[in-house]
């Protein structure tokens, strides 16, 4: 079913013709007619996938006579575009080539059903083409089930013939560890610290592909696991693996220069092994099993993963990687850095430099690289770029220094401090992370990972760039910036859970007299949210509604609330033609700023309402979501502003460092 609009979900309809939706994506399509002025063109709309019995199909023909005209199902029926038979081609994504023997395969479940009797009829389906099914490598997440085949490219697309079949595509390879760095010359030395971490509170893993036998971050390393010990290293895996956890505890290295104090100790888990330089197509599968298997354990709060399928994200369905990351993200309890890819110099016109898998992920912070630490920084020409998937527009998330105009350093193998130059999104991503652990190890464990993605984001700098380059901008190389308040600058958290369909007010803490001259307001929502990968359409079921009120004493005629005034631009999160649907309301973060006269701010407010969807409809129950939002105000004639509304509003609790600042790193 192709609906228009976008937002009509036919609830009403299916239920009376005794069909069932199983899944949505976003479609493009010219609508035969439509009640607008201007004449009908191509624009985004939602198809649906239904299943049901084989009478109700025969019977559906005949109940589109006979409904009676003015029901709520003749409604929704006159807003479908067309109804379609899904056909073997439209499951086929990439056919790939005569040389491809591997091929994933997405396949849809019964929403809330014992769907084990579809798995097992694919399997005999599959085996009697002569392909065989690696069930044991397949992840079942929301009413999807994502698994590898193996056979002839001619035998195994034939595999779209089955019914529940969604989508089939060759396995991507995973992505090269080290193609870019540089070791001619002599080698580079630097100094470490010698005292311990800042803290050893915050609990911190590296994922990536091992460490080598010899090297000097011991001090900071509280343990090394293997994953799977059969399995030997990749070739190139001990050195990628120290390098990123490298950028983690130091950040980029002067060369002859002392590295930073880390701020917490570090777990490295080595989640990629030999198979991936073996070529074995299954490594894909195998290593996002380790890395399920990590987050199933709930042991860290803050995850870097620098590694994933060497894929740019497209629009139409979610890859595995993404739907299994998110699912296990959705709590809001893991601040995960991903590092966003090093093909932004590929294909721009067929988005091939789009970020890659699981950069799309709604629930992680993916990292692009900027090219230099100075003011002058820009997107590095490798770092993939945006749009990501509606919702997940933005991405990536954040920028920071991975190397370009000047190298990223990090420490190579051995026992001796020395420095190899690099550059990769594969060390801007654990930068970030060291960024939200220092901000932890810092202020404490009263933030949680949402205020600290929320923070960070706040304190980005586009730089006068596109967000397609950079998303939300860089963050600050000095972490003073993000967590202390400058004269004539306050920063109020906002952190707790929200219930569906309710309301809360969020005031912005003013000082007791007006603010004089032009004042900055900036804004910044998080929240984490259950997803449904099946629904590509309608990917997230939690929503925020942000309305600004500036002014209490401007109220219009007959109403209770004081006037509103927009805030967050939804065409920052859509395009023209998505702004006449819900396109924007479905992010998960928000971020906007606004100046303005300080005369005209007076208990302002915002008020949050939270609106849950599942399948793509409105939820009839939902659960609670965590989020955080975080309101910098600027008044720079008010150099006192801090200590005047921490005096006016004894609601407000300062944050107090756990250490002493400036914090020497």
């Amino acid at each position: 079913f192709q609906s228009f609009p976008k937002s009509l979900y036919p609830a009403n309809m299916l239920r009376a013709v005794g069909l069932e939706s199983i899944g949505s994506r976003k479609v493009k399509v010219t609508p035969e007619s439509w009640t607008r002025k201007t004449a009908p063109r191509e624009t985004t709309t939602t198809e649906i996938f239904v299943a049901g019995k084989r009478r109700a199909f025969r019977a559906f023909s005949q109940w589109m006579e006979t409904v009676e005209r003015e029901s709520d199902e003749a409604l929704e029926l006159t807003r479908i575009e067309s109804i379609l038979a899904f056909e073997p081609e439209g499951r086929i994504v990439k056919p790939g080539s005569a040389q491809d023997t591997y091929f994933e395969c997405g396949l849809h479940m019964l929403p809330a059903q014992d769907s084990t009797f579809i798995q097992q009829a694919f399997v005999a389906f599959a085996t009697e083409r002569g392909v065989t099914v690696h069930s044991d490598l397949g992840f079942e997440v929301g009413n999807l089930w994502f698994v590898p085949v193996q056979g002839e490219q001619a035998s195994t697309l034939l595999l779209a013939e089955f019914v529940f079949l969604r989508v089939i595509r060759p396995v991507p390879k995973m992505r090269g560890l080290l193609p870019t760095t540089k070791r001619s010359g002599p080698s580079v030395g630097c100094t470490l610290p010698t005292q311990g971490p800042l803290s050893s509170d915050p609990r911190v893993a590296i994922l990536d592909a091992g460490l080598p036998q010899e090297h000097s971050i011991g001090r900071w390393l509280k343990n090394y696991r293997v994953l799977d010990e059969k399995a030997g290293d990749d070739p190139e895996g001990p050195e990628h693996g120290l390098a990123a956890t490298s950028a983690f505890l130091f950040g980029p290295i002067e060369p002859e220069g002392s590295a930073n104090r880390p701020y917490s100790f570090v777990d490295h888990l080595r989640v990629l092994d030999e198979g991936a330089s073996l070529e074995n197509p299954l490594e894909l599968y195998r290593t996002l099993g380790h890395v399920e298997e990590v987050l199933l354990s709930r042991q860290y709060e803050f995850i870097n993963l620098s590694i994933g399928p060497d894929v740019a994200i497209e629009d139409d369905d979610v890859h595995a990687w993404t739907s299994v990351i998110d699912h296990l993200l959705s709590d809001g309890s893991t601040f995960m850095t991903i590092a966003a890819g090093n093909n932004g110099t590929r294909d721009s016109i067929v988005q091939l430099d789009r970020v890659q898998v699981p950069s799309d992920c709604v629930n992680a912070v993916t990292v692009g690289a900027a090219n230099c630490t100075s003011s002058a920084w820009a997107r590095a020409s490798y770092s993939a770029r945006g749009p990501g998937r509606s919702p997940g527009v933005i991405k990536p998330d954040l920028m920071a220094f991975g190397g370009g105009k000047q190298y990223f350093h990090a420490l190579v193998p051995g026992i001796k401090h020395n420095l190899v130059p690099l550059l990769g999104t594969s060390f801007a991503a654990p930068y970030v992370l060291r960024a939200a652990v220092g901000v932890r190890a810092i202020l404490g464990p009263d933030l949680s990972p949402l205020a600290i993605k929320a923070l960070l984001i706040n304190a980005a700098d586009r730089n006068g760039h596109d967000t397609i380059d950079v998303g939300w901008g860089k963050i600050p190389e000095d972490l003073m910036q993000v967590i202390t308040c400058p004269s004539g600058v306050a920063r109020i958290v906002y952190q707790g859970e929200l219930k569906p369909g309710k309301y809360i007010r969020a005031p912005i803490p003013l000082p007791p007299e007006a603010l004089t001259g032009k004042v900055k307001v900036k804004a910044t929502f998080s929240f984490a949210s259950t997803t449904d990968p099946q629904d590509s359409a309608s990917y997230t079921r939690a929503g925020l509604e942000v309305t600004f009120r500036p002014h209490k004493g401007k109220i219009e005629d007959g109403a209770t609330n004081a006037k509103s005034k927009s805030f967050f631009l939804k065409r920052t999160f859509a395009t023209e033609e998505e702004l006449r649907s819900d396109a924007g309301k479905w992010e998960t973060v928000l971020h906007d700023s606004k100046s303005m006269y300080g005369s005209s701010l007076k208990d302002a407010t915002f008020d949050i309402h939270y609106n849950a969807r599942h399948n793509g409809r409105t939820a009839d129950k939902a659960d609670k979501i965590r989020y955080a939002m975080i309101i910098t105000l600027e008044a720079p004639k008010h150099p006192n502003l801090f200590n005047e509304i921490l005096e006016a509003y004894s609601a407000l609790v300062e944050i107090q460092p756990q250490v002493a600042l400036p914090v020497r790193v």
